[in-house]
């Protein structure tokens, strides 16, 4: 995928949650920053939940603060990972995600772009990729196992078949040109 990214992108979120994220991109120390909000609803309760996250030039996540608000109160968690697979939670190690390059936060359709970057598949190639996943409720971090594998392209972007085991899912994910997601079905779409 070609590096060369937008200054600002925005997604509609569907069906799981009604909502809207908007990300302002820029780059940072020879990778990027990204700095994005998620407003949403989801089973009747509001949340938002805002990030800042550093990629290296390999587009691994190398720092990632998230803060929630909702109902039931404010949540920040900073998590910090070494690009070699291990990672620190609000200063402390966390072993159960040793192996995980990549963020992947429930509430944004953003993250999904990190690894896609940074597998840089050929089309026919898959990788696994497992990442360290931060629910939106309550900024828990878990491991969650996905597999990405890039499909024949058909115009202009990418497209990959994603698989996440733990949620029985599977779905196929359209990127545009710069490799930010276009399409995520049931989840969300590109609107900016």
């Amino acid at each position: 995928m070609a590096p060369r990214l937008p200054e600002t992108a925005a997604w509609r979120h569907l069906d799981a949650r009604e909502g809207f994220e908007v990300l302002f991109i820029a780059g940072r120390n020879g990778g990027w920053r990204f700095d994005g909000c998620t407003a949403a609803v989801e089973n009747g309760a509001a949340w938002t939940v805002s990030y800042a996250i550093d990629v290296d030039a390999s587009w691994r996540t190398r720092r990632a603060r998230i803060t929630s608000q909702s109902a039931s109160g404010e949540r920040t968690v900073e998590v910090v990972g070494n690009g070699c697979g291990h990672w620190h939670v609000d200063g402390q190690p966390l072993p159960d995600l040793d192996g995980c390059l990549d963020i992947d936060l429930e509430s944004s359709a953003l993250t999904n772009a990190l690894p896609a970057h940074r597998l840089g598949l050929v089309p026919g190639a898959a990788a696994q990729a497992p990442a360290a996943y931060v629910r939106a409720a309550d900024l828990g971090l878990e491991r969650l196992e996905q597999r990405y594998t890039r499909l024949a392209d058909s115009g202009p972007g990418q497209r990959y078949d994603y698989e996440a085991p733990s949620f029985d899912l599977r779905s196929e994910l359209a990127y545009d040109e710069a490799g930010l997601l276009l399409a995520y079905p049931g989840l969300a779409i590109r609107v900016g």
